[in-house]
């Protein structure tokens, strides 16, 4: 089995046409796409060939836009009078921390969609997790200060030490560390510092 993933160009990835998709989802091998272009209009494109191919049953739609997690986990997609699409699920770098709240707003998105009903609650908390995603994956510079990002969260919660990388020249950018403490004093129920502390020490035996 194949899973593709989609990569937005400013962390390596390449810009790929609808025709690419429309042949890439023809392969019987691929059970599922990873759509990560941090682009709306790539992002259905994606959707659009799966469902041209008659394919919805077959292959499973994950959202790596985490600058659009909660939205794209919400959205049901329909082109003309077809089948409805929506995202199983997420594999989100956004989500290499957090992730015990993430599984419980993940909950709560699938509970939405499932009665019919989002709650406005649910969309505040997606911009929030935008305002969140965006300090801590380093937007402003084009996400050079992604991974570092990541590690002084978790180091802040006591799960590194540090926040080395293996290219020693990766850090955080300029006013990087200021907003990564703006959005975890904004948001604290975004966070799983209780859970992580909890747990810690049993963790780290």
């Amino acid at each position: 089995p194949v899973m593709a993933f989609y990569l937005q160009p400013a962390v390596g990835g390449r810009e790929l046409p609808f025709t690419f998709w429309q042949q890439l989802v023809e392969l019987e091998r691929v059970v599922a796409i990873k759509i990560a272009p941090f682009d709306r209009y790539r992002t259905l494109d994606v959707v659009r060939a799966v469902a041209d191919a008659g394919r919805r049953s077959e292959i499973a739609l994950y959202t790596g836009n985490d600058d659009h997690i909660l939205l794209d986990l919400l959205t049901p997609i329909r082109f003309d009078d077809g089948p409805v699409f929506r995202m199983v699920g997420g594999l989100l770098g956004q989500w290499a921390m957090w992730t015990h709240c993430a599984v419980e707003v993940l909950a709560e998105c699938h509970a939405a969609t499932a009665s019919g009903t989002v709650p406005l609650q649910l969309l505040q908390t997606a911009a929030q997790l935008t305002d969140a995603n965006g300090a801590i994956f380093d937007a402003a510079h084009r996400y050079a200060g992604c991974i570092p990002g990541i590690h002084e969260v978790l180091r802040r919660q006591g799960l590194l030490e540090g926040i080395w990388c293996l290219d020693p020249a990766e850090d955080l950018s300029p006013g990087q560390l200021h907003e990564i403490s703006r959005v975890l004093a904004a948001y604290p129920h975004l966070t799983d510092d209780t859970f992580v502390a909890e747990h810690l020490d049993r963790w780290l035996a």
